[in-house]
């Protein structure tokens, strides 16, 4: 396996395939690189180099005590992003990995970045403020601790069928699709998991948003049941200066796999464009 040694000891497990321009994907939660399997063979049939990492405390990383955090994530993946030399970067990222793809632009700059993709992503804010008012109620996320810390097993089933869409009329349900995120979710480490929630749902990426310089396609599903459109790809396709948006009629939160050839045509088209 390909690992690096972060600066605070922490082994980040990564997978880097094929060779060309770089392409590097970051999970959402609970979830790990696996996620990306779809994309990543897709891409690297067409001569892309493909990257995707476990965040700290997922998959098959360490399972840390400390640093679950948006801005140690960021610099998780500046760490990666500069031991493999990454240039002319495509970095895209799905619900907390879009949080962690925009805040390492904002912690790290845009020098090594053309272009990035955020896909069902929880900027700019998930839970409802008063400056928020479209945002969540803390009780949603206080039920996914709850969940989490109760029987994450059984929480980690239940949770598949919004997460991809599958309560609703017509939907084929996989059960494959189903035990991998299971699978996935059982691999990472209970304390970090339960800090990464906070991390998804109360951290403001208003004013990271704002500095990013690159285009940037912003896709989201409309019937997204785990990161509502409203308060979150709309009003990150107002705040980035170069945004494409790219709305998905019908479209679940885990698009990238219910849908993995209308997404890859689209990712494939972005990244290919002018």
């Amino acid at each position: 396996m390909s690992t690096i040694t972060t600066k605070d000891g922490t082994t980040i497990f990564y997978k880097d395939w094929g060779k060309g321009q770089p392409v590097l994907f970051s999970h959402g939660w609970p979830l790990t690189a696996d996620a990306w399997d779809a994309q990543m063979v897709f891409l690297g049939e067409r001569s892309y180099r493909v990257i995707a990492h476990d965040r700290r405390s997922h998959g098959r990383s360490s399972q840390t005590w400390d640093g679950n955090h948006m801005d140690q994530y960021a610099d998780d993946l500046a760490e990666l992003i500069e031991t493999l030399d990454l240039k002319d970067l495509i970095i895209v990222g799905h619900s907390t990995g879009g949080g962690e793809v925009t805040r390492y632009m904002d912690r790290h700059g845009t020098a090594r970045i053309s272009k990035a993709v955020l896909l069902g992503a929880v900027p700019p804010l998930m839970l409802k403020t008063a400056s928020n008012p479209g945002g969540l109620p803390l009780d949603v996320f206080d039920g996914i601790r709850k969940g989490t810390y109760a029987d994450r097993s059984q929480f980690f089933k239940d949770l598949t069928i919004p997460f991809y869409g599958y309560n609703r009329s017509g939907a084929v349900i996989s059960e494959g699709v189903r035990d991998g995120f299971w699978l996935q979710g059982m691999m990472g480490g209970i304390k970090g998991q339960l800090d990464c929630i906070k991390q998804f749902s109360e951290t403001d990426f208003t004013e990271d948003l704002k500095k990013i310089d690159v285009p940037v396609l912003v896709a989201h599903g409309d019937d997204d049941q785990i990161v509502p459109i409203g308060a979150s790809a709309l009003l990150s396709a107002k705040l980035l200066k170069h945004a494409t948006l790219k709305v998905y009629p019908g479209g679940d939160h885990g698009y990238a796999q219910t849908h993995q050839d209308a997404f890859n045509a689209d990712l494939l088209a972005f990244i290919e464009g002018a």
